[in-house]
Formats: C-alpha cells, structure tokens, sequence
C-alpha cells in the first residue's frame, strides 16, 4: 500500500510537471480578420487590431496566427498603388511570419476583367478562390473572427 501512495505521488508530480511545462510553451490563437470596405479608415483599424492582439499575445507567452481576409471593395487593400496601407502591410509581414493576407479571387476576377487585364495585388498577398468561402473555412477550422 505504501508502494502505491508513493507511485501515485510521484506520478502527480509528473503529470503537474508536464502541465507547467505545457502551459510554459503558450497557446496558439488563431484569428481571421474580415476586410470588405474600401475605407482607409477601416483598413488601419484592421490593422492595428492585428498589431494589439498580436502584442497581447505575446506578452502572455503565447502565439497570434491571423489570417486577413479582403474581398469586394475591401479588395484595395492589397492593390498596389491604391491600398492606402500598403507600406503598413510590407512591414508588418515581415515583422510577423505568422500573418497572411487573403484576396478574394471571385473580385480579384472581376476587377480584372473590369480593367481590362490583369490587376496586379501586393506581393504579400494571396488569392483564395472565394473571401466569404474562406473565412467560413477559417472559422470551422477554429478561428476567431474579426471585423473592425
């Protein structure tokens, strides 16, 4: 009997070890953030969302995944020569290996054949084949969403 308290200590002990050391290592959170308008306003306030929980974050220990979603007019966002955050968007990219932009390929498309060719996008974004299909995705996958 002594045997079995002494092994059931010593393996609450363990287990408590492994749960500090695995609340030590931080929780990931992952966050899409919607951008449909093209308002410079609303593009810096999606932005600096994404600078405050990312901080936050990190100042907990833990990690920020964000993923930002544009479509429709928010689409402007990541145009070269018409985003009006586009600097903002190079710098923080490559502050920050853990966020991404998403265009929406349906508008991308449209705008494209709107034009009359090819509308070039910022070099850190990425086309998805649909803005709205992707953030629901984003969501059934976990993440938290965000619309400033």
């Amino acid at each position: 009997m002594k045997h079995l308290l002494t092994a059931a200590a010593v393996t609450t002990s363990l287990c408590a070890g492994w749960t500090t050391a695995a609340l030590a290592e931080g929780a990931t959170h992952h966050i899409a953030v919607h951008v449909n308008q093209n308002d410079p306003k609303v593009m810096n306030m999606a932005l600096n969302n994404v600078q405050n929980l990312t901080r936050y974050y990190e100042a907990q220990g833990d990690t920020a995944v964000v993923e930002v979603v544009a479509y429709g007019p928010g689409l402007h966002m990541l145009i070269p020569g018409k985003s009006p955050v586009a600097d903002r968007i190079a710098t923080m990219s490559l502050e920050n290996d853990k966020l991404s932009f998403s265009a929406c390929g349906n508008t991308h498309r449209k705008m494209s054949e709107k034009a009359g060719k090819e509308v070039a996008l910022l070099e850190e974004a990425s086309i998805v084949p649909s803005g709205v299909v992707r953030l629901v995705e984003l969501q059934e996958q976990g993440f938290s969403y965000v619309r400033p």
